[in-house]
C-alpha cells in the first residue's frame, strides 16, 4: 500500500510539472486571458470538468494565469 501511495505521489508531481511547462500564452490561442477548458484539451491536459472548475476559482469558466499557475504546481 505504501509503494503504491508513494507511485501515485511522485505520478502528481511529474503530471504538474510537464503542466508547468506549457506556456499560458500557448495555450490561451485565442488570447483572451483566459484558458477555458476547450483550450486545456486541445493542448493535451486531461483535465476533467470537476478538475478544472476547482481550479477556476472565481468561477468565470477560465483559468487566468494565476489560476493556472496555481493548477499547475
Amino acid at each position: 500500500m505504501k509503494k503504491l501511495i508513494l507511485a501515485l505521489t511522485l505520478s502528481c508531481f511529474a503530471i504538474g510539472n510537464a503542466f508547468a511547462q506549457t506556456s499560458f500564452e500557448s495555450i490561451d490561442v485565442d488570447q483572451s486571458g483566459g484558458i477555458t477548458l476547450a483550450e486545456a484539451g486541445a493542448a493535451g491536459l486531461p483535465w476533467t470538468k470537476q478538475q478544472f472548475e476547482a481550479a477556476d476559482q472565481n468561477a468565470d469558466g477560465a483559468l487566468d494565469i494565476d489560476e493556472y499557475a496555481a493548477a499547475t504546481q
